[in-house]
């Protein structure tokens, strides 16, 4: 894409997002790809949701959803329409839709062409516009949704208390309401990876169908890369998080010759503490031997340095000017205006 066309992309997007954002046309629901919302507002949001239904002696199904190719396969012809219908500057519609509009693709293998085709559908992926095109399209999806649901891009998590009178039946509505969606705009789920988690003692551990395809059970969800347990633990999030962590490290000690702690110290904070801190503020452990598990990891970063081996693990971080990690955590916020 030329550099040109991506200033333009750029003019256009702050248009429509001051358009969204004028007429109160933002979906709350959408945590992707949106400015001020991540990964974290999206678990903080749906689980402070759960919680306090669980907290109180409640049940909950939370029913994890996935589309199908989703940014490959949302119609030009549809996506317009609903670009008309937020009522957006005709000139803005009538530019996107001769952007999308006569796209060809083919495919080369060892130097053999196949024929063109005409591309009628998909989001042009790398380009400024392609993200917010596709919030928009997918922004009804929980229109008529009884339970709670949540969105980051087209991963799609819909939950519902089922100890009460019709709860059961009220998330058997909403998964036919979600198949309606798909079958009108033509966005598919792919069924086989849809699954169900029963959370709460109460749990009637219901089945649920869509598409006629019973959705499978799990006791674990990797939910935009963090380990949801149908108990709610972190225990099994915290250790992945360390050994992911603990790999990293042993990446940078074996390819970094140098032990100054001004060198090995900003690849850790780079390369490793992310793996330690992605999205802490939703699942910060509270036993001690999931703390330690995360601790053991800086601890042996802090050893790495000359001069440091023999030291307690207070004073490496005193001379590295570092906190624990969970003293560092304890010191984040969260701001829940979301």
């Amino acid at each position: 894409m030329s550099v040109v066309g991506k200033l333009m992309e750029t003019m256009l997007k702050e248009r429509i997002v001051e358009h969204l954002k004028t007429h109160r046309l933002q979906d709350q629901k959408q945590h992707g790809l949106t400015s001020g919302r991540s990964c974290q507002t999206n678990l903080i949001d749906f689980f402070d949701w759960v919680t306090k239904i669980i907290d109180t002696g409640g049940a909950v199904d939370i029913d994890y959803l996935d589309f199908s190719k989703a940014f490959d396969t949302v119609p030009h012809r549809r996506l317009i329409n609903k670009l008309q219908s937020l009522s957006l500057d005709s000139n803005i519609v009538e530019w996107i839709r001769q952007w999308l509009s006569d796209r060809q693709q083919r495919v080369v293998v060892n130097r053999v062409y196949s024929a063109q085709g005409l591309v009628t559908s998909g989001v042009p992926q790398g380009s400024v516009l392609g993200p917010i095109l596709f919030n928009i399209f997918i922004s009804d999806i929980a229109e008529g949704i009884n339970g709670k649901v949540c969105l980051f891009a087209d991963d799609t998590k819909i939950c519902n208390r089922v100890d009460v009178p019709g709860g059961i039946s009220q998330m058997t509505n909403d998964l036919g309401k979600l198949k309606k969606w798909s079958e009108l705009w033509q966005l598919s789920f792919n069924v086989d990876k849809c699954e169900i988690m029963h959370l709460g003692r109460k749990n009637p551990r219901a089945e649920y169908r869509i598409f006629d395809t019973v959705l499978t059970s799990t006791s674990e969800e990797r939910d935009l890369g963090v380990i949801i347990s149908e108990d709610l633990r972190v225990s099994s999030q915290c250790n992945r998080a360390a050994g992911n962590a603990s790999r990293m490290l042993g990446c940078v000690g074996r390819g970094i010759s140098s032990r100054k702690g001004e060198v090995l110290m900003p690849l850790y904070r780079a390369l490793v503490r992310p793996h330690l801190e992605y999205c802490v503020q939703y699942w910060r452990p509270y036993l001690q031997k999931d703390i330690d598990i995360l601790e053991r990891v800086q601890r042996r970063a802090t050893k790495m340095g000359y001069g440091l081996k023999e030291k307690s693990y207070q004073e490496r971080l005193n001379d590295l000017n570092m906190y624990s990690l969970k003293k560092k955590t304890r010191q984040r916020r969260y701001d829940r205006n979301i």
